[in-house]
């Protein structure tokens, strides 16, 4: 049982420190073009700080060194006795690597692997150099805050050598830090051992030992957390004649920690003795609720360092009975497995196909209470259907998270200038295509930054800013997904991409010269194609694109690219919430029923065979001044073995072409009839179709009739010639 329970305290480590990772990465990307922020240096400090404070206490030693070593370094440049640069910041991205390294280690179940000693020397480095140049005796107390929480000795002068002016008359975070460690660690008896032994064994801190601990940080008398003018607030505390800190005294070091107005309450010598502000505050203060007030003091720093729970920030701010509610929001959230939402997925999946089948009766009765139940159900499924998609979803800033710190590392190798802007971050879509896009759009990004943005003097000659703009968005659009990859820099010239898918023999010189402005810029889809003229580690290599356009496909998605010489590009990139259940097309071809995507079907309209040609052994139809090829589905049917014959000169006059987008063109394929919209819910295909070119899966239709759901895609790339 001890075993299961400790197994439990590690995943639970692992995923929320994950979180913790992820915004590190951002922040210290950020912080790097932002050196200034402290409100960021903070963040970053309390991030590394959490994570060593859980790997300390499960015993992941290589893991508390590196965080415990940047961590220090953090403190020194919070404090500001070091500044942010290049060189620092290259380091302290190496940390983090080798901290998600090392987390990658023991999520494998292996043990983690210890930081690199050169890099440990550079990061001690990093603090003794400034420690030297600047007062080494004054600095040194800062850099172990972890270490030496409540030293009596060295407490007293530690805010003097901070050189920060509002430490002369409230409690610095550094020393709430120091307390919170103090705390954790098990270390309160130093604090506390001059004073008064503990009036109890429980793992509470009582309100005399908090007391002594702020008259051993700042000496007996006032405490540093009440306001200036807080006469009034004195002659209350003298009134009640106990050593409880009060709640002013204790929001006034809030504001201090987490600024003015961001406590549990914002107040002012003025509003501390007319009227209470809040109702919580009426109650006569008890030993028994005031030891928690510093145990939702130490929540409050820890989610602002995870940086990725705004509940749980909101729960530390809330304060007297507000604090009660956040801490009961906590719980209102469950982890749970995704195979248990994939189970719960496929079974909302044979819901739709059931109801699917009751629509298609209920057309067949004349019966007003029958048709109700079943639209009462088609509601129903559809909410449900909806609420299980959501337990799916995930924001897409999971993706968009690593681009900062690849786009600082990529703009650096190649002596670039970019400035990477995101929104839409919180878009939700499924876990499995989140998932799916992260190689995608990690190509395209790569693709922006080595193809698209030009280096800085380059920039400055053409009468640009030397630093690059690359916008990365997310937007909803229905039931799709819209993501817009777009730079500023020198776009692509349609002239130049013809003179270049002819010089590498993929086309012959009148197909280039057919092509428009669209059809060029989606040339570099095309396999082996590249405009690089040198091969570089990032790409140029004629590998890549095409794999991107394939992957998007697979997803049932579309990639739209525009770009103009001088300008910049716009790669749009569409694809359906989910993939779970998937709005289709159905139509017939020779009695059997067959599925097409619908996020691929642009138009629908009669065949007409005397306005076809034929062109390059293609039969093709003019629609719209432009010939458009034209794919029989029934010679695919042929191709496959179909047990079915019809006779091939058959009249055709009934026959329609439903209009598809399938790579950078657009073509039609040929069918017998088009029976209408259904939302099928795919299924796998059996281990004798299983792989078979053209086919994405099977389904149930409302008849209860099995369709094929084609990959047009796959389709078109493998029997195009015979179609």
């Amino acid at each position: 049982m001890a075993t299961d329970t400790q197994d439990e305290i590690v995943q639970d480590f692992l995923v929320e420190s994950r979180e913790i990772l992820d915004e590190l990465g951002e922040q210290l990307v950020q912080l790097e073009q932002q050196p200034d922020q402290k409100d960021l240096l903070h963040a970053v400090f309390r991030g590394f700080h959490t994570i060593k404070g859980g790997a300390g206490f499960l015993g992941f030693d290589p893991l508390v060194d590196v965080c415990h070593r940047t961590e220090d370094l953090f403190n020194l440049l919070r404090n500001g006795e070091r500044q942010v640069t290049s060189e620092l910041m290259d380091y302290v991205l190496r940390a983090l690597d080798v901290v998600n390294n090392q987390f990658t280690d023991l999520q494998n179940g292996e043990d983690a692997r210890g930081a690199p000693a050169d890099l440990l020397e550079a990061l001690e480095r990093l603090q003794q150099e400034e420690h030297l140049g600047d007062s080494a005796p004054g600095a040194a107390p800062a850099a172990e805050p972890a270490v030496q929480p409540a030293a009596e000795p060295a407490a007293e002068p530690q805010p003097a050598a901070s050189g920060s002016a509002p430490a002369d008359d409230d409690i610095t975070e550094e020393e709430f830090e120091a307390l919170l460690d103090a705390m954790d660690e098990g270390k309160a008896e130093a604090a506390s051992s001059q004073a008064a032994p503990p009036s109890s064994g429980d793992d509470e801190i009582t309100d005399e030992e908090f007391e002594k601990v702020l008259d051993q940080l700042h000496g007996p008398g006032t405490h540093k957390g009440v306001p200036d003018g807080a006469d009034a607030g004195q002659s209350a505390e003298a009134g009640d004649g106990d050593d409880l800190i009060t709640d002013d005294e204790f929001d006034a070091v809030l504001d201090q920690i987490h600024g003015q107005g961001k406590g549990p309450t914002s107040t002012d010598a003025g509003s501390v003795s007319p009227e209470p502000p809040a109702p919580a505050k009426a109650e006569p203060q008890k030993p028994e609720t005031t030891p928690p007030e510093p145990g939702r003091a130490e929540d409050k720093p820890a989610a602002a360092g995870g940086g990725s729970g705004g509940g749980g920030s909101d729960a530390g701010g809330a304060g007297g009975a507000g604090g009660a509610k956040g801490g009961g929001s906590g719980e209102t959230s469950v982890r749970v497995d995704t195979g248990k939402l994939d189970d719960i997925m496929n079974l909302v999946g044979e819901l739709v196909l059931v109801r699917n089948r009751l629509s298609t009766i209920r057309s067949t009765y004349d019966d007003e209470r029958m048709s109700q139940a079943v639209a009462d159900l088609e509601l129903v499924t559809s909410d449900l259907q909806n609420a299980v998609m959501k337990t799916r979803m995930q924001p897409i800033k999971k993706v968009f998270g690593r681009f900062p710190r690849q786009v600082r590392d990529l703009a650096r190798s190649l002596g670039k200038e970019v400035d990477l802007q995101m929104s839409g971050e919180e878009t939700d879509l499924d876990k499995n295509l989140v998932e799916a896009l992260a190689d995608p759009l990690v190509h395209l990004v790569r693709n922006s930054v080595d193809h698209g943005i030009e280096e800085a003097a380059d920039r400055e000659a053409a009468g640009k800013p030397r630093k690059g703009v690359l916008r990365l968005s997310a937007e909803q659009e229905g039931d799709h997904i819209l993501l817009t990859i777009a730079d500023d820099g020198k776009g692509m010239d349609p002239e130049a991409l013809r003179t270049k898918v002819v010089e590498k023999g993929l086309m012959d010189r009148e197909s280039a010269n057919r092509l428009d402005e669209k059809d060029c810029f989606n040339l570099i889809f095309m396999p082996g194609f590249s405009t690089k003229a040198e091969i570089s580690d990032v790409s140029g290599r004629g590998v890549g694109m095409d794999v991107v356009k394939t992957k998007i496909s697979q997803l049932n998605g579309t990639v739209d690219i525009d770009s103009a010489p001088g300008r910049g590009t716009t790669l749009k990139i569409k694809v359906p919430l989910t993939l779970a259940i998937l709005p289709t097309l159905m139509v017939r071809m020779r009695g059997r029923k067959f599925a097409l995507p619908m996020s691929v079907v642009s138009e629908i309209f009669e065949l007409e065979m005397d306005k076809t040609k034929v062109v390059d052994n293609r039969r093709v139809i003019m629609v719209r001044r432009k010939a458009m090829p034209l794919f029989f589905l029934e010679r695919w049917i042929d191709a496959l073995g179909s047990l079915e014959t019809r006779d091939p000169d058959a009249a055709r006059e009934e026959q329609q072409v439903v209009t598809v987008n399938v790579g950078n063109q657009t073509v039609g394929f040929v069918v017998d009839d088009v029976i209408g919209l259904e939302e099928v819910v795919i299924k796998p295909l059996g281990s004798m179709l299983q792989g078979l070119p053209g086919l994405a899966g099977s389904t149930i239709t409302g008849d209860g009739s099995i369709a094929l759901i084609i990959d047009i895609p796959s389709l078109v790339k493998t029997f195009g010639s015979q179609m």
